[in-house]
Parts: structure tokens; C-alpha cells; sequence
């Protein structure tokens, strides 16, 4: 087994900031010696260490998360934290945009008698989240809401989507480890970013019940024209904001 300085060494020179951090994790993930080497050399290569590892921490909950899938990340712990303060006990759920399923996963671990239903149009999303979601909720196949069973419509109580929303000409300025190595649809919102969350609230009234909600993460910037998607939706208009990471959770109510 290669030495834990000497690992953190390597990924220093490759330019990883938390060196020490990343070291730890894969000697505690790896089998084996020949493991440790792979896994470092991946690292070493781009790949994200969320892909290396085959897992990823979210909401405090382990979760499994393949090569070419998208990575959850920290901030969209709001996003989950606002659906969960909109769910009742028996609340029927739907992620939209599911990615490995984590919010999904994460919404049904707070509230355990939920409904879920997750979709993607990813194949090796869909596996991904089929996995992390086993038991828990059942996941679709398909482009956006298309696949969802016909019976949800006017019954869905929180309806929720990590859409994409990095307008289209900032994805050259992405750090190379996730423009190179997750899914561009993942990110790609549009000219202004803000096109799947557009779809996403136009979509919405069909899905939810009267008082349901629909939710969306974006970023700060995009304040006006998300609210403005909403309000146009003829939905209610809600939103939450970290000010230190500039997340911004949209909501839509829609009226009872």
C-alpha cells in the first residue's frame, strides 16, 4: 500500500486543494493496494472524486454515484430542505431532472411515508438512482415529466427538479472535472440558464394538487426572470436564498 504522504503528495501536484482530505478518503475505500494506485490515477486524470470513490455524502445520507452521472453538490441541500419543510407525512413526491437520485433519497430518509417518484432521461442516471432508491421509490425512464404515470396528474404534493441552469455560453468557464466528466445536459440551462425551469413551472400545474408546490434551485442572479417563470405559470411565487453561496430555491404554489 502506497504511503498517505506520499498520496497526498501526488494529488497536490496534480492540483487537488484538499489534498490530505481526498487521501483519506480513498485509502478508506479502496480493497486493496492495486486499488489505491487505481483510484489515485483516475484522480490524478480529472475524474471527479465523487466518480473515484463510487459514492457521495448528500443530506448526510451515502450514495451511490457512476462514471458520467451527475454529481450532487452541497448548496442543493436547500433545494432539499425546502421541499421537506412542504412535505406532509404521506406527501406524494416527484424529482424531476433525478440524477443518481439523491434528492429523492434524501426528501424520503426525512420524511419516511412519502410517495416517490424520480425520472430521468439519463440511462446511467436512471441505474444510478434505482439503486440509491430501492425500496424507497420508483424510478422512470424518459424526457423530463413524459414518463411519469398518467395517475400522479393533480395528485403531486411536491414536485421537485435540480434543473440545469448554467446559461450555455459559461459552460467553457466550468471547472474542467465536471464540464469534462458529467453530463453537459446536467448543466446546460439555455442561453440565460433558465430554460429547463421554465418548462419545469409550465409543466407543473397539470402534476400537482391543489397547495402542491413545485421547486427549483438556480442562481441569485437569476432572481427576476425565475420568479417571473413562475408568476407566468400562474403559480404563487416563493423563493429562499443562501446569501453566502448565492444558491436561490424557486418555489411555485399552486392554489387550492
Amino acid at each position: 500500500m502506497l504511503a498517505q504522504d506520499e498520496i497526498v503528495a501526488r494529488l497536490r501536484a496534480a492540483g487537488c486543494v484538499f489534498a490530505e482530505e481526498e487521501a483519506d478518503l480513498i485509502i478508506a475505500t479502496a480493497d486493496s493496494a492495486a486499488e489505491v494506485e487505481w483510484m489515485l490515477e483516475r484522480r490524478i486524470g480529472g475524474d471527479p472524486l465523487e466518480h473515484v470513490l463510487g459514492w457521495v455524502e448528500f443530506c448526510g445520507n451515502v450514495l451511490a454515484v457512476d462514471p458520467g452521472v451527475f454529481v450532487p453538490r452541497r448548496r442543493t441541500e436547500l433545494l432539499v430542505t425546502a421541499a421537506v419543510a412542504r412535505c406532509r407525512p404521506d406527501a406524494v413526491v416527484v424529482d424531476l431532472c433525478c440524477g443518481n437520485g439523491a434528492i429523492g433519497a434524501s426528501i424520503a430518509a426525512a420524511r419516511p411515508g412519502v410517495e416517490l417518484h424520480a425520472a430521468d432521461i439519463d440511462p446511467a442516471a436512471v441505474a444510478c438512482a434505482r439503486r440509491n432508491l430501492a425500496g424507497i421509490g420508483t424510478v422512470h425512464l424518459g424526457d423530463f415529466d413524459a414518463p411519469l404515470p398518467a395517475e400522479l396528474a393533480g395528485r403531486v404534493d411536491v414536485l421537485v427538479a435540480n434543473v440545469p441552469y448554467v446559461p450555455t455560453g459559461a459552460i467553457p468557464r466550468m471547472p474542467a472535472e465536471a464540464r469534462d466528466h458529467e453530463p453537459r445536459i446536467a448543466f446546460d440551462g439555455g442561453p440565460d440558464g433558465l430554460d429547463v425551469l421554465r418548462r419545469l413551472m409550465t409543466a407543473a400545474p397539470r402534476w400537482l394538487t391543489p397547495g402542491g408546490h413545485v421547486l427549483a434551485e438556480a442562481d441569485e442572479r437569476q432572481f427576476d426572470a425565475a420568479i417571473d417563470a413562475v408568476s407566468a405559470a400562474g403559480l404563487q411565487p416563493e423563493h429562499q436564498l443562501d446569501e453566502e453561496s448565492g444558491t436561490l430555491v424557486v418555489a411555485g404554489r399552486l392554489a387550492e
